[in-house]
């Protein structure tokens, strides 16, 4: 919900609704505040303040007018090859500053990754977030939404890393150059069936041990697909833009690229440079 500020900004509020939970909030909202109020970067949605009413506790947001799934979505905005790399770039920003501070977002996906008035791309919904584990840790895998979540999370992974965040975005900007989603599972058994498929399945000697994982052996082995089928794939992908996308789909999430390998990518900086995001038109 969107209303003015007393300084004259433009706000949302967030309710989280407290009288559903039995011993006052759950940890989920109790973090979401605290990662907020520790998380202050342009590339961030910005948490204004909180405050109680009725109950509920409501988070008040800076106001950010759209999201990317509606732009990606809406075939009357057109964006080119240099807005997509100004709006990867925001994207790695905001998710290695969540990783420099230790804090998994576990739900990245085009509607969470929020404009403002200015064009700038903030990552944003930090219900699922949570600090990065200890290595003996047990965390559920049932995080991410389905077509953005990462294979070691299909496989039932208990413990897993901040690899989880880069996979979510390959697959966004795959999506953005697609303009249609890129792997679109109808179930969770459908979307490794998807994944496998469009990526070559996950063997012992790329990914060490992934066949002890349940789930390993009742898969189908998909080869992975050869350059030749990626650059058919995404036509207007240079070489340097399949390499990341590449790098940030790999299986092996321990030989998966880095938020700053990704930065630090090629992609970056050969030619077109990225749009300047107050320059880009999203509003038809």
């Amino acid at each position: 919900m969107g209303c003015q500020h007393s300084t004259g900004r433009k706000i949302a509020i967030k309710e989280i609704k407290t009288s559903e939970f039995k011993d006052g909030l759950d940890m989920s909202a109790i973090r979401e505040v605290k990662y907020l109020q520790e998380m202050q970067h342009p590339n961030v949605i910005e948490l204004i303040d909180i405050f109680m009413a009725y109950d509920n506790l409501n988070l008040v947001l800076e106001f950010l007018p759209t999201d990317l799934e509606v732009v990606i979505k809406d075939k009357s905005i057109l964006f080119t090859p240099a807005d997509i790399k100004a709006w990867m770039l925001m994207t790695l920003r905001g998710v290695y500053h969540c990783h420099r501070n230790f804090i998994l977002h576990r739900d990245l996906k085009p509607n969470n990754l929020l404009f403002s008035p200015d064009g700038q791309i903030k990552v944003a919904d930090f219900g699922l977030a949570r600090a990065i584990p200890a290595p003996h840790e047990i965390l559920t895998s049932n995080v991410v939404t389905r077509w953005y979540r990462a294979p070691e999370l299909l496989f039932g992974a208990k413990h897993y890393t901040s690899a989880i965040d880069i996979w979510s975005v390959g697959v966004i900007f795959a999506e953005l150059m697609l303009r249609i989603p890129y792997l679109p599972g109808q179930n969770d058994v459908d979307q490794m069936e998807v994944t496998f498929r469009a990526l070559g399945t996950p063997t012992d000697r790329d990914w060490p041990e992934v066949s002890s994982f349940m789930t390993y052996n009742k898969l189908q082995i998909y080869p992975p697909p050869s350059r030749d089928e990626l650059r058919k794939r995404f036509i207007a992908a240079s070489e340097y833009a399949l390499d990341f996308m590449c790098g940030m789909l790999t299986m092996n999430p321990q030989k998966r690229w880095t938020a700053v390998q990704c930065l630090e990518s090629d992609y970056f900086k050969e030619l077109p440079p990225p749009s300047d995001p107050s320059s880009i038109k999203i509003r038809n």
